[in-house]
């Protein structure tokens, strides 16, 4: 049984951001994946709060929604909004689906579960590459410190004594 992909993988990714030191999505993003109105979406989650803690969702504060204005072009009509974006994380993306029961809302919601997992197995990649690097520069570290000081005593000139530039008087015999 093949897989309908109904998002691509890639616009998921690319609306997965990284604020207070989670990954999230905003509701005007997930409205529009789920093909509702960013409206629509906050009423179904009003409705439900204790379906809702806050490390499953969270209102930006003025200073993260202007800091999300000045980075992103994609976020302009931010700036003279009244009402904060909500940021959903992974756990709170997966209990929208409960909340907005429709056959779409699930199918994207498994989407966008795939990008998070996707997303989480890229970085777990890039710790173990960076623990093997930091595991040679120790393990080389002597080494290379060794050919750095020698490579510096040939770049740099030993003093010599320095030459008078000019007439020099003959000295008397």
């Amino acid at each position: 049984m093949g897989t309908l992909e109904i998002i691509p993988q890639e616009i998921v990714e690319s609306k997965i951001l990284f604020i207070r030191g989670k990954k999230v999505m905003l509701d005007r993003d997930l409205a529009a994946l789920y093909g509702v109105e960013t409206k629509a979406l906050n009423q179904a989650v009003k409705r439900n709060p204790a379906r809702f803690p806050e490390d499953f969702m969270f209102q930006l504060s003025k200073t993260e929604r202007n800091e999300l204005v000045t980075n992103c072009d994609r976020f302009k009509t931010l700036k003279h909004s009244t009402v904060a974006p909500y940021a959903f994380t992974e756990q709170g993306i997966a209990m929208l689906s409960s909340v907005l029961n429709s056959e779409l809302a699930v199918k994207v919601n498994i989407a966008i579960m795939r990008a998070f997992v996707k997303l989480r197995e890229m970085l777990t990649t890039h710790k173990e590459l960076r623990q093997k690097i930091e595991e040679m520069e120790k393990k080389y570290d002597y080494q290379f410190k060794v050919v750095f000081d020698t490579i510096k005593q040939m770049i740099e000139p030993s003093p010599k004594a320095k030459k008078k530039i000019g007439f020099g008087r003959e000295s008397e015999s």
